[in-house]
């Protein structure tokens, strides 16, 4: 597999234009949160901490942003991230809301991100993850085996973003048909499709 070309771990905690921020002044919601921030924004400096402390050099990245927290992640790092999130005693993200893919342009490298969307249904928090792959090399571990959700998210990110979701156990396409030509939401794909399917 490819590096991803993420740059060196940082441990700065920052918003979405980069700069130092004051992260949320608790882990759950066990403690009120300050004025403006979500009641179930996570501590990010809390956070980080765990997950370093069971698995060295797994962040990449920390932005805190909008009452968000987004943790940038090494796709060989993700698995092992993943059920520490879910199984671990007052983390327990137990529910994969969401997973999405994004183009970030052609220009862009690496060019693809994979976002998850984690939420507990115990500790009502929740905490984005993000992976960033290369053009070259668009192949990412599922995540089925801890969360049965990821199957219709991955295949779905497949159909639109050609990303891999290596051992997942049906990936194929999910909206567009079998012999679609290309992935519908990368940013160079034609706006009128490919033949048989371009719009006149």
């Amino acid at each position: 597999m490819a590096d991803n070309k993420q740059g060196a771990q940082s441990d700065a905690i920052t918003d979405a234009t980069g700069k130092p921020t004051t992260p949320a002044p608790t882990m759950g919601t066990d403690v009120p949160a300050a004025s403006g921030t979500p009641s179930n924004a996570i501590n990010a400096e809390q956070l980080t901490a765990l997950i370093r402390a069971a698995q060295p050099d797994s962040i990449v990245e920390v932005i805190q942003a909008f009452g968000e927290v987004t943790l940038v992640v090494p796709r060989e790092h993700l698995v092992g991230i993943c059920d520490y999130l879910k199984t671990t005693p007052k983390l327990e993200f137990n529910f994969l809301a969401d997973l999405c893919g994004a183009d970030r342009g052609v220009e862009e490298e690496p060019r693809f991100e994979v976002n998850y969307h984690l939420f507990s249904t115990k500790h009502f928090h929740r905490l984005r993850l993000k992976v960033l792959v290369n053009e070259d090399d668009t192949s990412i571990p599922t995540v089925t085996g801890i969360w049965k959700t990821a199957n219709w998210h991955e295949r779905e990110t497949f159909d639109l973003f050609g990303v891999i979701f290596e051992g997942h156990p049906d990936l194929r396409r999910i909206l567009l048909p079998d012999e679609w030509q290309g992935y519908a939401l990368r940013k160079d794909f034609p706006l009128r499709g490919y033949e048989p399917y371009s719009i006149n």
